[in-house]
């Protein structure tokens, strides 16, 4: 590599290494704790069948009478935990939303759900998190991503995996939403109002 090439290459890596921000020299250069792998996998994230999508009817349920919809189209997460310290995972959901024939408003207010349970055996910790979402005009679908940001999940000890654990996510809704979605049925508000 020729001198100039070389220089410019290490000013590369240190430019890297210095828009890192919130990664530290051993996080980036994988040293110490940091190059530690997890000692088992992250909890599954996922949104409940039941839970995952929302339509709400202004009457019987027709095409016509639909106010506001959610879907839930994808959660991720990632995890990090070593030695004993508690799991620490950052949770992102991308959700689209819809408005009805229906609908009046211009906005609406849903509410979702982030539950961490210990895997089939009972829900841990349950938080509800309202999402206010502004429909432009002339558009009935907004796609927006939630960052719910870091969960903490305790460990018992060092043995203890992220398998043991879920992080569940769905909408808040009434006994006849979830009827609706368990049923298999669904409304997608995808093209415009005239």
């Amino acid at each position: 590599m020729k001198p100039s090439l070389q220089k410019l290459a290490a000013a590369a890596l240190i430019v890297t290494l210095g828009l890192t921000g919130c990664s530290t020299a051993k996080e980036v250069l994988a040293v110490g704790e940091a190059a530690e792998k997890n000692p088992g996998p992250c909890p599954e994230a996922f949104a409940l069948y039941e839970a995952s999508r929302m339509v709400e009817f202004r009457g019987e349920e027709a095409y016509n009478n639909v106010g506001f919809t959610a879907e839930i189209d994808k959660v991720r997460s990632l995890c990090r935990y070593v030695g004993d310290s508690p799991i620490s995972a950052d949770l992102t959901l991308d959700i689209s939303f819809g408005r009805g024939p229906a609908a009046q408003e211009s906005s609406a207010t849903y509410q979702y759900f982030v539950a961490v349970t210990r895997k089939n055996i009972d829900v841990i910790e349950k938080q509800v998190f309202p999402i206010t979402i502004d429909f432009p005009v002339g558009e009935n679908v907004v796609r927006a991503t939630e960052n719910v940001g870091e969960i903490i999940i305790p460990r018992a000890n060092d043995t203890t995996s992220g398998a043991n654990f879920e992080i569940i996510v769905g909408f808040e809704l009434t006994p006849e939403q979830i009827a609706f979605n368990a049923d298999g049925k669904r409304f997608r508000v995808s093209a415009g109002q005239n």
